[in-house]
């Protein structure tokens, strides 16, 4: 049995696309640019918030635009960032079980630091042993540093560590630090997304998930 569950957080534990998605229309819509539809933002994400906006404005866009656009969307969703964002059913008895097995959990996310702390604080206080966001000095994923920085921080090793998440980048991620993954597919990417990234464990609900851990 593992040690330690390492989540991804959008499309993994919360639900935020619809948060998102507010948030990057309305940045585009205060310069004019033509707004984009939640499908269109659900494949924006996963590489954090400025490669979301990289993406949703327009091919040729400047670079001062998409600072411009960028800010405007920080100012946004730090101010809207949990209007309908919430934990994805069954994932709070998810991470009750997996404590309550002794095991200890952890995130690490592209999103900017300062929205992870304030939603794990707001739909998770005291559940995860650790939670790490973009933040200056450590890579991003897929670079295995923020989950090696979580592996340093508690003291436990990779192969007694599984992570989970939903998308191409958390595959990468897992394959780039050594560790188990498993990839659930009530997130962001469909179930043939996930299986035509190579060999994975898929699970479909956080009760599935918690039993494949328990296992």
């Amino acid at each position: 049995m593992y040690r330690l569950v390492v989540f991804d957080l959008d499309g993994t534990l919360l639900d935020t696309l619809a948060d998102l998605a507010f948030s990057t229309n309305e940045a585009l819509e205060a310069h004019g640019l033509p707004t984009r539809t939640i499908d269109e933002v659900r494949r924006f994400v996963g590489n954090g918030i400025r490669k979301l906006i990289e993406r949703a404005v327009p091919a040729g866009t400047g670079i001062e635009t998409v600072d411009a656009v960028f800010d405007d969307f920080k100012r946004s969703y730090a101010i809207h960032a949990a209007d309908t964002t919430h934990p994805y059913s069954g994932v709070p008895a998810l991470l009750k079980g997996l404590r309550d097995a002794g095991i200890h959990c952890a995130l690490v996310s592209n999103k900017a630091d300062f929205a992870v702390q304030e939603l794990v604080e707001r739909y998770f206080p005291g559940k995860l042993d650790i939670a790490v966001g973009e933040r200056e000095g450590i890579a991003k994923k897929p670079a295995p540093d923020m989950l090696e920085h979580v592996l340093a921080e508690l003291g436990v090793p990779k192969d007694e560590t599984v992570y989970v998440g939903d998308s191409e980048v958390d595959f990468a991620t897992a394959a780039n630090t050594g560790c188990d993954l498993v990839l659930c597919s009530w997130g962001f990417r469909s179930v043939e997304e996930l299986r035509a990234l190579g060999p994975a464990r898929i699970v479909g609900t956080p009760e599935e998930l918690l039993a494949t851990l328990l296992g």
